[in-house]
């Protein structure tokens, strides 16, 4: 499936499709390149899950833990400055993927070898025109 978002205005409802299509699926990566939006689409989805409160990208914290009075316990991580599994675990990423919660993953290719086989794959990519192309793989 692919979402195209022309301006940060289409953001709330390009949101709200999004999680229309991944359903029931609560851990979802995001691939895409530097500055190609991952999170500021993820803002737009916490805010579509009720949080309103400040989000900041947890580059540095690697996670940021939200709390939604109708979904419970939401994770952002970004894996960017990650440097092996281990690290990873230290952080207690296994047992934030396997809760049952929401979690996006922005730069989860650095941990392929845990991500769940229940993993929602989507894509960002930024096109010439400065718009964007959200690809989901479910």
């Amino acid at each position: 499936m692919k979402i195209n978002i022309n301006s940060i205005a289409e953001l709330p409802e390009a949101a709200a499709v999004f999680l229309k299509a991944v359903g029931e699926h609560k851990i979802i990566a995001f691939s895409a390149k530097m500055g190609a939006g991952k999170t500021t689409f993820i803002k737009a989805l916490l805010k579509a899950l009720g949080i309103n409160e400040v989000v900041t990208s947890p580059t540095y914290s690697i996670v940021n833990e939200y709390d939604s009075k109708k979904f419970g316990r939401i994770y952002h991580f970004d894996l960017y400055r990650i440097k092996d599994d281990q690290e990873a675990l230290d952080v207690g990423i296994e047992e934030m993927l396997y809760s049952g919660n929401f979690c996006f993953i922005e730069w989860p290719e650095k941990i392929n070898n845990l991500l769940p086989d229940n993993v929602i794959w989507s894509y960002i990519r930024r096109n010439e025109d400065s718009t964007r192309t959200l690809t989901i793989e479910i």
